[in-house]
């Protein structure tokens, strides 16, 4: 009998679209027997929302419960306290407040195994604001838990891996923000997790951040001062690496099998191609963390939350990531 793997998958903020399609992916048909699903979040807000759906609405149950006595899908409440009041498509403070609670319980059941990995329902920015909560999103925020300083957000979809040099930065701020070491960091930790999600060659293409990157300095300098000299340093750790490559290009060698992935050097320039390629069925997973972590690639669609129609194909597939990545040997966590 193959071995158990526990999948936590956090509510997100319950005013979007979180609780709905993470209720319908794991009511899914064909997820393997030896996968157990644990909802963390409010019970009442499950409840609800399963009501909504013509869905069971999976037991409570402590995260302690023996593997063999824990249902296929259960929930796990770690802060009772701080069940928000459902209002669909409206940003509030609760809501934030108990989704960031949420997340911290999920990461430390994580680290000390009672989890083995988690899948994030998307939280809203604005509503971590108004709670006085400071981070930029879940990547910075999982980093901070997990204690790591190398990390990276990684989207994928089919053809197409996507890495972000910046992350959730003005593109007015995204030359100065980019330097030399952060690339190569992020180029690093690119060559470390291919293996880990099944590209053995690990070939790796960075795109320029000028239009014909840089067209030799006539159109910006930062391809010869910090985006070149990161490539030639990962090179020499061993990385295949190619660029830097004009962004209007880089990503059709990539569709077509020249690069397993695509360091792109800001937000927009990287998930434009990718979200049009894979707006339903994108993962985000945070690279460099000793916990698997993956979500979908799409925010908390307040405009459609509370009506039933979400699509659940992007949390299906983070759901099914997740899954198989708690079952290999994770680069960045100690044995």
């Amino acid at each position: 009998m193959k071995k158990a793997v526990r999948i936590g998958i956090t509510l997100g903020d319950v005013n979007g679209i979180g609780p709905e399609i993470a209720l319908k992916a794991v009511h899914q048909r064909g997820w393997p027997r030896n996968v157990h699903f644990v909802l963390i979040g409010s019970p009442s807000v499950v409840a609800r929302q399963a009501r909504r759906l013509h869905l069971s609405t999976p037991p409570v149950c402590p995260l302690d419960l023996p593997t063999s006595a824990l249902p296929a899908i259960s929930i796990w409440d770690p802060a009772p306290r701080l069940t928000p009041t459902l209002k669909p498509g409206r940003v509030t403070a609760a809501a934030s407040r108990a989704a960031e609670a949420w997340i911290h319980a999920a990461v430390a059941a994580c680290l000390n195994r009672k989890l083995h990995g988690m899948v994030t329902a998307p939280i809203c920015k604005e509503g971590l604001q108004a709670a006085g909560i400071r981070a930029p999103g879940h990547t910075e925020m999982l980093a901070r838990l997990c204690g790591t300083k190398r990390f990276a957000m990684m989207l994928f979809g089919p053809g197409l891996r996507v890495i972000l040099a910046t992350r959730h930065v003005p593109l007015a701020k995204v030359a100065a923000t980019l330097n030399t070491a952060a690339l190569l960091e992020t180029i690093e930790l690119t060559g470390e997790a291919l293996p880990w999600l099944g590209c053995r060659g690990a070939r790796i293409g960075v795109c320029g951040l000028n239009p014909h990157a840089g067209d030799g300095g006539a159109l910006g300098s930062e391809e010869k001062r910090v985006i070149t000299p990161a490539i030639v340093a990962a090179r020499r750790k061993g990385f295949r690496v190619a660029g830097p490559i004009p962004a209007d290009v880089i990503f059709h060698q990539a569709i077509n099998g020249q690069h397993d992935a695509v360091v792109a050097m800001y937000h927009d320039q990287g998930l434009g191609p990718l979200k049009m390629l894979a707006f339903e069925c994108g993962v985000n997973i945070t690279l460099g963390l000793p916990i698997v972590r993956t979500s979908p690639d799409h925010g908390t669609a307040f405009d459609i939350a509370g009506r039933g129609i979400a699509n659940p194909s992007s949390m299906v597939e983070a759901v099914r990531w997740a899954v198989k990545l708690a079952q290999r040997k994770n680069p960045w966590r100690a044995r």
